[in-house]
C-alpha cells in the first residue's frame, strides 16, 4: 500500500453499506459522480479515512504525447483490479469487487445471488447464477406490476426477510453475452421496494427456449438448498447462514424447472400467487 499512498490523490468518498465501510480515492478530480453511481444501493456518506476496503482509482486518458494514451487502474488496498483504457469497464471493475465484497463481508445481512420482486406485500426470489436470466424475469414481472426489489442478491436479515437491493436493472438488450445496458426499474414502469419483507415463493428456474411451465413443487429443505447453493458468504458461518435460509422459506412456496418466456412465466407466477 506505500507505493500506492505515494501516487497523490485528488478527492475520494468514504461510504457505509449493509455494516461494511470502505472508500474510494481517485488521481485526479472529474470522475467522483460516476463512481457514485457505481455503489452499493444502499450506500451512505459517512466521516473519516479508515475504512475495512479502500479502492484507489488512477485515472489514465490522453497522454503526454500525441497518439498516446495511459490506462486507467484500479487497486483495492494493494491488488491490482482492472487495468484498461476504458474509463467505463474500470468503472465496471469498481462496482463488480465492490459489491462482492460487501456481499461476503455484511455482518448482519446474507446475500443471496438472485432476482427479487414484491408482490402483495410479499417476496419472490429467483436464485440464479449469472445468464441464467433471472433479470430477464425479474424485468418481465415488474412490467407486469410487481415492485422491484433486485435483479443480483436477495438480502435476507436474521428473521429471512429480504431487503431491497435496487440498483438499475442490467439488461442485455441484444442476447445473453452482450453488455448489460443499466435500466433505472422507472423506466419499466415500475417502482422500487422500501421495506424487507417475508418470502412468499422461491423460484429455481433456467430459461429454455421454447420450454413449457411445468414446475415441481420442493420441500422446505430442498428449497433451502436451492438458496445455499447461491449464497455468497456461506463458509463465513454455515450454521448461522443455513438458520437463516430455513426462516426465509419458512411458510413459502417452493417450485424448480424450466421456463420459456419471461413474459407467460410472469404471468403464471402472479396469477398463482393472486390465487
Amino acid at each position: 500500500m506505500a507505493g500506492i499512498d505515494r501516487l497523490g490523490w485528488a478527492e475520494g468518498i468514504t461510504f457505509t453499506t449493509y455494516g461494511v465501510r470502505a472508500g474510494v480515492r481517485l488521481s485526479r478530480s472529474g470522475a467522483l459522480e460516476a463512481v457514485r453511481g457505481r455503489l452499493p444501493p444502499d450506500a451512505k456518506p459517512a466521516r473519516g479515512s479508515r475504512v475495512a476496503r479502500l479502492y484507489s482509482l488512477v485515472l489514465g486518458g490522453a497522454g503526454p504525447q500525441p497518439h498516446v494514451r495511459l490506462f486507467h487502474v484500479l487497486y483495492a488496498d494493494a491488488a491490482r483490479v482492472a487495468r484498461t483504457l476504458e474509463l467505463e469497464h474500470a468503472l465496471d471493475a469498481l462496482e463488480s469487487d465492490l459489491q462482492l465484497y460487501v456481499a461476503e463481508a455484511a455482518p448482519r445481512h446474507l446475500f443471496v445471488h438472485a432476482g427479487v420482486v414484491a408482490w402483495h406485500g410479499r417476496a419472490i426470489v429467483m436464485p440464479g447464477r449469472s445468464l441464467s436470466g433471472k433479470t430477464s424475469l425479474v424485468a418481465a414481472l415488474v412490467r407486469a406490476g410487481a415492485t422491484y426489489y433486485s435483479d443480483e442478491y436477495a438480502v435476507l436479515d436474521g428473521r429471512g426477510r429480504v431487503h431491497p437491493y435496487a440498483r438499475p436493472l442490467g439488461v442485455r438488450e441484444n442476447g445473453p453475452h452482450a453488455r448489460a445496458t443499466k435500466r433505472p426499474v422507472e423506466t419499466l414502469g415500475g417502482r422500487a421496494g422500501t421495506r424487507p419483507l417475508p418470502v412468499a415463493l422461491v423460484l429455481a428456474s433456467e430459461y429454455r427456449p421454447g420450454a413449457r411451465w411445468r414446475p415441481k413443487a420442493l420441500s422446505a429443505a430442498e428449497g433451502a438448498l436451492e438458496l445455499l447453493a447461491h449464497t455468497v458468504a456461506v463458509r463465513r458461518d454455515p450454521q448461522r447462514t443455513l438458520s437463516v435460509l430455513q426462516r426465509a422459506v419458512s411458510g413459502a412456496e417452493l417450485l424448480r424447472g424450466v421456463r420459456g418466456e419471461a413474459a407467460s412465466c410472469a404471468e403464471h407466477l402472479l396469477s398463482r400467487l393472486a390465487g
